[in-house]
C-alpha cells in the first residue's frame, strides 16, 4: 500500500470527536502513557532521516504510547494501523512555501491541546522536540552561499524556522546527531547546553545480514552487476547525490592509476539525479564503472561484499553509512567534515580527508588505500570497535528522552527546566 498527497486531511482515526480524543488521552495518562504527534514533511523509505524517523516511532509505540504522525506525503507502505498517518494538503508552488504552510496548518490544529509532546524531524516553529537530522543552516549558508543568496525568500525561511528551534529564549529540546554540530548552533543562535542531548549512532542489525558470509556476498552482488569475481568495487551509499559527493567519488575513481582503475568499479546506492553523474562519467572516459543504483532494501549485501566505502559529502550531519561500514568490517574513506568521521579515525579502520576539501587529497587516499595492503587489517579494526562501540540503541535512547520529556510537560516541570536550566 502507498500513499500519495491528497487535497484533504486524511485521519487515522476518522470520525473522532474532540470528547473521544480527549477520553483517549485520559485513559493513556492513567496507566502512565504518553500521546506523541510527529512530524515531517515527506516520508520515502530510502531517506536516511525517515527511517530514523519510523524506528523512533515504532520504539515508542511499542512501549505503549500513542503515535500520530503529520506530515505532507508519504511514499511507501503504511507502517501499520497502531501508527496513525495524517496527510495535510500541499499548498504552494515551491518547497519553502510548503512547508510554511504545513508548519501553519499543524499550529492550527493545536496539537499540544490534547498531545503529550509535538516532536519535529524537520525544523519548524512550535515543537516541544526536534529530530536533528541536519546541519547548521546558516554557518553552511556563510562558508558556501553568496551575499546574493542571502537576500533570497528561500534564504530567509530557512534562517527563520531554523531559528525558531535553536535561538537562546527558546523552549524546543533538541535530539543531536552530532557533538560537531552543537558547537555550530551555539556559534549562531547561544543555544544553551541543557537543551541538547545526545544520541547513539544507529546500524540496523538488516544492514549485518550478509556479514557472515562475505565471501558469497561479494560473488553475489559482483556477479548481479556483470563484474568480475576479483573486480575492486568502491561502494556509495545516500540520497542527494551532490550533497553526498558523487561526483567526487566520480573523479577520484577516474584519477586511479590505469592498473588499478581498469579493474575497478564504484557502486552508488540512493536517491538522484542520476544523469548527471552518468554523463560526468562519460567525459571522464569511465562510463562502464560506474553504477548508479538509486535506492535498494538490500543495502547489507552490498556493505559485505564491497572492498571500500567512499562517504566524501560536501556536507553532512552524521553520515549513518560510516557506522554501517564499521559495523559490517567495510574500510572507509570519508571527508572530515562528515559528523561520524570520529568514529572511523578512532576505530582506525579507514583514512580521513581533512578539510578544506581538495580533489586532489582525495584522489591521492583512494590510490594509497587500494595499493596498500592494509585492507584486511582496516576490516579487522572495524569489526573490534564495533564490539566495544554503541552502534545499536539509538531509537530506545531517543522514546526514553521522549518519554521524560513528555512526563516532563505532563506535570508541567518541562517549563520550569526550560527556565531554569539544569543540565541534561
Amino acid at each position: 500500500m502507498a500513499f500519495d498527497s491528497q487535497p484533504v486531511l486524511c485521519f487515522g482515526c476518522v470520525g473522532q470527536t474532540r470528547h473521544m480524543v480527549a477520553e483517549s488521552a485520559m485513559w493513556l495518562a492513567e496507566y502512565g502513557l504518553m500521546r506523541f504527534a510527529f512530524c515531517l514533511y515527506r516520508y520515502f523509505p530510502h531517506g536516511g532521516m525517515q527511517r530514523n524517523f519510523l524506528r523512533i516511532a515504532e520504539e515508542c509505540r511499542s512501549r505503549g504510547h500513542s503515535i500520530e504522525v503529520y506530515t505532507l506525503r508519504w511514499d511507501g507502505e503504511s507502517p501499520g494501523e497502531s501508527i496513525q498517518i495524517h496527510l495535510l494538503p500541499p499548498r504552494g508552488w515551491q518547497n519553502h512555501t510548503r512547508h510554511e504552510a504545513f508548519a501553519r496548518q499543524v499550529q492550527a490544529l493545536n496539537l499540544h491541546e490534547n498531545h503529550d509532546l509535538v516532536v519535529g524531524f524537520n525544523r519548524m516553529p512550535g515543537l516541544d522536540a526536534y529530530y536533528c537530522a541536519d546541519p547548521c543552516f546558516m554557518d553552511f549558508v556563510h562558508r558556501n552561499r553568496s551575499a546574493m543568496y542571502r537576500q533570497s525568500p528561500r534564504f530567509r525561511h530557512f534562517r527563520k524556522f531554523e531559528r525558531a528551534v535553536f535561538h537562546a529564549e527558546a523552549a524546543t529540546r533538541i535530539l543531536l546527531l552530532s557533538p560537531v554540530e552543537k558547537v555550530a548552533f551555539q556559534k549562531w543562535y547561544g543555544t544553551p547546553d541543557w537543551r541538547f542531548a545526545l544520541l547513539p549512532p544507529y546500524v540496523s542489525r538488516d544492514r549485518l545480514s550478509d556479514v557472515n558470509d562475505r565471501h558469497a556476498a561479494r560473488q553475489c552482488i559482483r556477479h548481479r552487476h556483470g563484474l568480475s569475481d576479483d573486480a575492486i568495487v568502491l561502494l556509495m551509499i545516500g540520497s542527494d547525490f551532490r550533497r553526498k559527493g558523487v561526483d567526487r567519488a566520480v573523479r577520484a575513481t577516474a584519477a586511479l592509476p590505469e592498473q588499478v582503475r581498469r579493474n575497478t568499479h564504484l557502486l552508488v546506492i540512493g536517491r538522484g539525479k542520476a544523469w548527471r553523474y552518468e554523463r560526468l562519467a562519460r567525459r571522464l572516459g569511465i562510463a562502464g564503472h560506474v553504477h548508479l543504483l538509486q535506492g535498494r532494501d538490500d543495502v547489507g549485501s552490498y556493505l559485505a561484499g564491497s572492498d571500500l566505502l567512499l562517504h566524501v559529502a560536501r556536507e553532512e550531519n552524521t553520515g549513518t553509512a560510516i557506522v554501517e561500514a564499521i559495523a559490517s568490517g567495510l574500510p572507509a574513506l570519508v571527508t572530515a567534515n562528515c559528523g561520524y568521521a570520529f568514529h572511523l579515525h578512532d576505530a582506525g579502520a579507514g583514512l580521513v580527508v581533512e578539510e578544506p576539501f581538495e580533489q586532489a587529497a582525495l584522489d591521492a587516499r583512494l590510490t594509497q588505500m587500494l595499493q596498500s595492503g592494509h585492507l584486511a587489517s582496516w576490516r579487522s579494526s572495524a569489526l573490534a570497535y564495533a564490539k566495544q562501540t554503541d552502534l545499536f540503541s539509538r531509537p530506545q535512547r531517543a522514546a526514553e528522552l521522549l518519554e521524560q520529556w513528555a512526563s516532563d510537560r505532563r506535570d508541567g516541570s518541562l517549563v520550569a527546566t526550560q527556565a531554569t536550566g539544569p543540565a541534561q
